[in-house]
């Protein structure tokens, strides 16, 4: 029998519930469908990221017919600062803003506002690469703080306190404040059909007194945004929120943020903060066994192919990552091998992946297709050595034609993992 969500932050019909089709025993990994008002999402599934209301170089026409993902995410403080969230709403919304006629996301903008900040530039990544480099305006808990050299950087000055984070704009300076209300404000008015509570995401090197500290102030932040959301009773019938599980590297910590926001009653659940990749697995598994079965899971900003086998296997259901558009704009494609892989713990078996970047030499004369092995219209198209001289030439077109192959090659490797699934 299918799980479906049973009740709803709002004791009214919920706009987002999930449906589990099926559980592949002996894992979390699951089948299943997110309903939202702009359509279903079939579930495992990776999230094509537009941060501002654009996927880089790929028309919304192209997502339809070439990429073929079931829904997109939209950054709230990039569309904060870039054109207002006010000139969205007036538009009738994100769906129309942009002409994304499918299910759409708005993270919190929290992981923006840390890594635009006092971060920017230091590395700041989802997986930790060992200890971050200190600088006067991030000390050793990871926090940021004002100093005077981080307030006359331009765009760097980023404080936490109790209510919110005050930040300058990346862009031109100004300065701005987010605190959970503000920032639920800003998501209703550009209108997604999944929203995201707001969130503190710390350093990779923060300690473990810091990344508790940060933990319960998200864990208020989350409260917080609850109450904002069901304060806006037209957007509660058209937004689906999620909490955002944080705790760092550590697992105590991971596990008592699912306890704490899973008796929250949130419609869904992002699972945030930085990992190592060697503890991505264990930080999934202990939280996925805790968060309410009934209710989707977000694995936020990671999802290179391995990621998205090992992370479906420990109970997400989506993901995001900006790593298809970025690698592609410099030339770097995925291509399968030919080869498979199992995966850790035996359960499934997937096909291997590789990058290759089109600018080395060896590709000049390569005449043979993006991927042979790839059904994508790029991939059977164009070969490498014609889509290695429009980066060699600096023609427009390469990185389109890189970004459209890389998203319908996720987005596809993330589709065959569920299909494989329903199999078992």
């Amino acid at each position: 029998m299918p799980v479906t969500s049973r009740h709803s932050c709002f004791h009214m019909s919920a706009p987002v519930t999930f449906t589990i089709e099926k559980k592949l025993p002996g894992t979390l990994a699951r089948v299943g469908v997110i309903h939202t008002p702009h359509g279903d999402i079939q579930t495992p599934a990776f999230v094509t990221v537009g941060t501002k209301a654009t996927i880089k170089g790929v028309t919304p026409e192209e997502m339809q017919q070439y990429v073929g993902n079931q829904v997109a995410l939209a950054n709230t403080y990039h569309l904060f600062l870039q054109p207002g969230h006010e000139v969205i709403k007036a538009a009738g919304g994100l769906h129309k803003f942009a002409n994304w006629q499918l299910p759409t996301i708005t993270d919190s903008g929290g992981f923006q506002v840390f890594s635009l900040g006092a971060a920017f530039g230091k590395g700041v990544t989802k997986f930790a690469k060992g200890e971050a480099p200190e600088a006067e305006s991030v000390n050793k808990k990871g926090i940021n703080v004002y100093s005077r050299e981080a307030a006359t950087e331009h765009g760097k000055l980023c404080i936490i306190d109790e209510e919110g984070v005050t930040f300058t704009s990346h862009i031109d300076g100004s300065m701005h404040r987010f605190t959970a209300e503000r920032s639920i404000e800003i998501q209703q008015a550009i209108g997604a059909d999944i929203i995201i509570a707001f969130d503190e995401c710390t350093s990779p090197s923060a300690d473990y007194e810091y990344q508790k500290e940060a933990m319960d102030r998200t864990h208020r932040w989350a409260k917080r945004s609850l109450m904002a959301h069901k304060q806006n009773y037209q957007a509660i019938k058209k937004q689906g929120l999620y909490g955002v599980v944080q705790g760092g590297r550590f697992t105590d910590l991971r596990k008592e943020s699912a306890r704490v926001l899973g008796d929250m009653g949130f419609d869904g659940y992002g699972i945030g903060g930085s990992f190592s990749k060697e503890d991505l697995g264990d930080s999934l598994k202990v939280v996925n066994e805790i968060l309410p079965e009934d209710k989707p899971r977000h694995l936020l900003g990671i999802g290179e192919p391995e990621d998205i086998v090992e992370g479906v296997l420990k109970g997400c259901d989506t993901f995001d990552c900006v790593a298809p558009t970025r690698i592609g704009r410099t030339g770097t494609i995925y291509a399968y091998t030919g080869r498979t892989k199992t995966s850790a713990c035996g359960t499934i078996t997937y096909p291997e992946t590789v990058k290759l970047n089109l600018r080395n030499q060896k590709f000049a004369n390569d005449h043979s297709l993006i991927d042979p092995l790839s059904d994508g219209h790029v991939a059977q198209t164009y070969t490498k050595a014609y889509v290695s001289h429009l980066f060699r030439a600096g023609e427009m077109l390469g990185p389109q034609l890189a970004s459209i192959h890389n998203l319908h090659f996720i987005v596809n490797f993330t589709k065959k993992l569920r299909e494989q699934l329903l199999k078992i």
